[in-house]
């Protein structure tokens, strides 16, 4: 095999074997990204992972069409396709299978066990997914200290999260 059918081939596995950790949302499935791209395969820098990260944040559309940007540093728009329907199409098609297989379990006695054991791995999910985040993010006391202000200011008061991110980028 060549070496970019063995790219995509992993890309593949890879994003495939990531997606199916997005229970609660793809940011659940942050630090395992983080873990096969910057850590084990090297493709991206910690600083790259960041700022692909932030440009799927800004960009409209789900936020973890990220993946095509990884995939397209990787191994160019065949890697950008890769990554897109490896993240996605396996996701999707357990959670259509998992709902089909839902309804017909309805009377099922265990489904309530099922639903209550799955909530505290989905925000275990993505608990970790922010600490991964702010361990990025987070250089230093100018950042640290927007970060803890603006998270009083959510916790406090109902406030559109749009004008802490515009408050928080002029004054860093």
């Amino acid at each position: 095999m060549s070496d970019d059918l063995a790219t995509l081939a992993q890309l593949f596995v890879d994003f495939a074997r990531v997606s199916l950790l997005a229970i609660g949302g793809g940011s659940a499935a942050l630090p395992e990204m983080h873990s096969v791209v910057v850590t084990d395969t090297h493709w991206l820098s910690n600083q790259q992972f960041k700022e692909i990260y932030s440009l799927g944040q800004v960009a409209p559309g789900p936020n973890m069409t990220m993946v095509a940007v990884i995939g397209q540093h990787v191994a160019g728009w065949a890697g950008a396709l890769v990554a897109l329907l490896a993240f996605f199409v396996p996701s999707s098609l357990l959670a259509f299978g998992a709902n089909r297989l839902w309804r017909r379990l309805e009377p099922w006695p265990w489904l309530d066990s099922i639903r209550q054991g799955l909530a505290p791995v989905a925000i275990g999910l993505l608990i970790a997914g922010v600490w991964l985040l702010a361990r990025l993010a987070l250089e230093g006391v100018p950042t640290l200290a927007i970060a803890l202000v603006a998270t009083v200011i959510l916790l406090a008061r109902h406030v559109n999260p749009l004008w802490l991110i515009v408050a928080g980028a002029s004054v860093n």
